[in-house]
């Protein structure tokens, strides 16, 4: 069975985060096509993730050297002030939706959406 799953990552809390990274690996390491889309508080993670010595900073570099991050939205990225981490760090961003990614999009090429 190929399974079609994207995490939508929304919780600003570093643990909560953490789960979405340590499932979508778990996922992708099963042979999953996963995506992770970083919306909401969780946009803020980003600057704090980037740094070395930050706590679930190389479970954040795995998840972006095997390419999970789909996305991240650009609103969201945008007021929390992790706009231009997310442009130094070369990941996309989203915006199609009035400033936000669409989970119909996702919907419609046929994943499974799981909010965290």
């Amino acid at each position: 069975m190929n399974h079609k799953i994207v995490i939508v990552a929304f919780a600003g809390e570093p643990a909560c985060f953490a789960h979405a990274l340590l499932n979508g690996l778990d996922m992708q390491a099963r042979g999953w096509d996963v995506k992770l889309v970083i919306e909401g508080k969780a946009t803020a993670l980003i600057k704090e993730l980037a740094e070395p010595g930050a706590p679930f900073a190389p479970l954040y570099g795995k998840a972006k050297k095997g390419g999970i991050i789909d996305c991240v939205c650009r609103a969201c990225a945008n007021k929390m002030g992790a706009l231009s981490a997310a442009e130094a760090q070369g990941l996309p961003l989203a915006d199609e939706m009035q400033g936000h990614p669409a989970m119909a999009r996702y919907v419609e090429a046929g994943y499974t959406v799981i909010t965290i």
